[in-house]
């Protein structure tokens, strides 16, 4: 009854939020895909990822990884969703994604009500795809047209997970090769880095360069290595040597559960939580990339302006479309 509760809820706030068309026709996404199908698809998305992040603030953050995720194995074709079952071997139990992925239950629980809405009409591609930009506008970033009409893989791959996902510890050549497999430049990887101003990560993708006794190597080019040093005293106070894999600590210390360019300005004082993150200033040995960081530290609005670009074009990546795949029914395995 409670769901039967909120659908009639947003049916009367359908009438008077009214509708526009963004069609296109001419590729193979648009962005008025659903108006006449589902009018109230994005109404229900964003409520109720606004109730999740005000529950859980970092969900914004986990919510705009799983599509990050997604898009990287396969095309954004929610692949990333599927349960082992069957032959399937799920992308979740993957290195990059074991006991670190999150947000599946918000999900299930938008496919749930949309099911209700208007069964059987909405990929769970799609739900991601605007989760993703519902989760960055609620925490004060960007918002962006999503363009629609993806449709659902009938596989997933565990070994993709495993080969395409960027490590926490990639060096910048292996950054740049890795996004432009996916048809994204380097600009893409700066700007789309930029998502780790909001988040945490575990003490597992970061202890070893902490404990590393050449760190300071890293930092040299551009003499942070007394503002690392301090940072890392605080880090290894989150993360000893040992043991508390799952321990978490900001991805961005000044302002964690926002959606910034801070990201930016912690890079250019050596506290990048990550190594794919401080690679972007201390391996870049042309200067592009250090001009670029440097833009979207003193510019939010060019940084906020690039990151919806960039999301567009990350989530056009090899989608399904036509009558390939299916709309699945549950988002967690494929229809019977």
């Amino acid at each position: 009854m409670e769901h039967r509760g909120r659908i009639f809820f947003l049916l009367v706030a359908m009438v008077f939020l009214g509708t526009e068309a963004f069609g296109d026709g001419d590729g193979p996404l648009v962005l008025d895909y659903y108006k006449e199908k589902c009018p109230l698809l994005e109404e229900i998305v964003r409520h109720n990822v606004e109730v999740a992040v005000f529950k859980d603030p970092r969900m914004a953050a986990s919510l705009l990884r799983l599509h990050f995720h997604d898009c990287f194995v396969m095309g954004c074709d929610a692949s990333v969703l599927l349960d082992s079952y069957g032959g399937i071997t799920s992308e979740k139990q993957a290195g990059p994604n074991i006991n670190s992925l999150r947000g599946f239950e918000v999900i299930d629980e938008i496919k749930y009500l949309l099911e209700e809405a208007c069964p059987g009409t909405v990929s769970c591609a799609d739900i991601l795809a605007l989760a993703a930009r519902d989760s960055v506008a609620s925490r004060g970033g960007p918002s962006w047209n999503v363009w629609l009409g993806r449709r659902d893989s009938l596989e997933a791959s565990f070994s993709g997970a495993n080969q395409f996902i960027p490590a926490p510890n990639s060096s910048l050549e292996t950054l740049i090769a890795n996004f432009k497999q996916q048809g994204l430049d380097i600009g893409d990887l700066v700007t789309l880095s930029g998502s780790h101003t909001m988040g945490k990560a575990r003490c597992l993708s970061f202890r070893q360069r902490v404990y590393d006794v050449n760190f300071r190597g890293e930092y040299e080019l551009y003499d942070k290595y007394r503002r690392f040093t301090s940072f890392r005293r605080i880090l290894r106070s989150i993360c000893p040597k040992s043991g508390r894999n799952n321990d978490l600590a900001p991805l961005d210390f000044m302002t964690p559960a926002r959606f910034d360019n801070h990201y930016y300005v912690n890079l250019l004082q050596g506290k990048g939580l990550l190594g794919s993150d401080t690679v972007l200033v201390t391996q870049d040995h042309q200067g592009e990339i250090l001009k670029q960081v440097w833009a979207y530290a003193t510019d939010e609005k060019l940084f906020f302006a690039s990151f919806a670009n960039s999301m567009v074009k990350m989530g056009n990546i090899n989608p399904i479309t036509a009558n390939q795949g299916e709309i699945r029914k549950n988002c967690r395995f494929v229809n019977t």
